[in-house]
């Protein structure tokens, strides 16, 4: 328990069995039950998206994130669940490329491109890093060219894509749905 938050109050954006509790206290318990998967976030122009996919992070659990580009981002989309997480920060593509090499992770590139496959149909790698691109030029030439496997989000409406925070959600969430112990009655 953390003595100052006992004194003063816990406001932290936490599940309430985490009240009081030390961050360090927090990271250890989240550490004994993360998912193998990880994600990228190529360093976006809207940087807002990246706090709002850092969150959706923290709440599958997600092993770490990556933050591919400029070191800094703007934290306050994650509402400092950041705190929570691991990040790993490569200063370009082939930094994330060559890490992903090194430790035998797939990279998954998530981006409506020929030849993607739909993700709501594709078995996605267990150890797999979902990278996510900025809205508009999408996933940079250099990972695509790089990844593994290229899924997209199928879609039927009359837009030419979502929004990026949206679609790693969505990648998150598959991945969720294919590989992790998911509870059969209510959630809370």
């Amino acid at each position: 328990m953390d003595p100052e938050l006992l004194a003063a109050g816990d406001r932290r954006n936490v599940e309430d069995r985490f009240r009081y509790w030390r961050r360090e206290a927090i990271v250890a318990e989240l550490d004994t039950r993360r998912h193998d998967v990880h994600v990228a976030i190529e360093n976006l122009d809207h940087d807002a998206n990246i706090g709002s996919v850092v969150r959706t992070a923290n709440a599958f659990a997600v092993g770490a994130f990556h933050i591919v580009g400029r070191r800094r981002w703007n934290r306050r989309g994650a509402m400092v669940t950041d705190r929570y997480q691991h990040e790993i920060h490569h200063p370009d593509a082939a930094d994330l490329v060559a890490w992903a090499r090194r430790e035998g992770r797939p990279l998954v590139a998530i981006d409506l491109v020929p030849g993607a496959m739909p993700i709501e149909r594709t078995p996605l790698p267990r150890d797999a890093v979902l990278v996510v691109g900025q809205e508009g030029p999408g996933v940079s030439p250099e990972l695509l060219a790089a990844a593994d496997l290229v899924v997209g989000i199928t879609q039927f409406g009359s837009t030419r894509s979502i929004n990026v925070a949206a679609a790693a959600a969505i990648a998150m969430h598959t991945w969720i749905l294919q590989h992790a112990e998911v509870p059969e009655g209510p959630l809370r």
